[in-house]
């Protein structure tokens, strides 16, 4: 029973990074794409032609790079903090199907966790009971604010345990992530 001291492996740092770098990657390559379409959409002379239709081309792609500029940045690092689970939730809530006639029956699962500083944190899941039944109440947790996520104290009753990095759900004797490469913190 312990937290693990894995956390500082390297292999934590280079998912961080290769996440950032891979959303703002990801923008990069929908800008191009919307720039060669609405280039290719003016020359083919339908409706709208070149330039006009390459500077709206240009505008939107622009735009999707500036928010991979945004998405990449706004995974900041926050603090850590450790934290004790108080209550569990089960909420059923009607969910608009978009047809206007039927609503959809979806269980939201919830689990509140305290912090040493009194503010209290959720983690919720939409028809997914997993993460719910993994914690229970008075389970003492630690949030690690580098990866967004929660590492339990005492792990020696569990048959499964999730990578802090990519969620990915293991089995205990598992040491590694077979998703992502980093260690289980067990």
């Amino acid at each position: 029973m312990a937290y693990s001291r894995k956390i500082d492996d390297p292999a934590f740092d280079r998912f961080r990074r290769n996440s950032q770098n891979y959303s703002f990657l990801f923008s990069v390559g929908l800008a191009i794409l919307v720039i060669a379409g609405f280039y290719i959409y003016g020359e083919s002379g339908s409706g709208m032609e070149n330039p006009e239709s390459l500077r709206i081309g240009i505008t939107i792609g622009g735009m999707f790079i500036l928010i991979g500029i945004f998405s990449a940045r706004s995974k900041k690092v926050r603090p850590s903090w450790d934290g004790v689970v108080t209550d569990k939730k089960i909420k059923e809530v009607k969910k608009d199907i978009g047809d206007g006639r039927n609503d959809a029956l979806r269980l939201v699962y919830t689990v509140f966790i305290k912090s040493d500083y009194g503010k209290t944190a959720e983690i919720r899941s939409e028809d997914d009971d997993t993460v719910y039944n993994y914690y229970n109440k008075g389970d003492k947790v630690r949030y690690h604010g580098a990866l967004n996520s929660y590492e339990k104290y005492d792990k020696s009753g569990d048959d499964i345990i999730f990578c802090n990095a990519c969620g990915f759900l293991h089995d205990i004797g598992e040491d590694v992530c077979l998703n992502c490469g980093c260690p289980l913190l067990k």
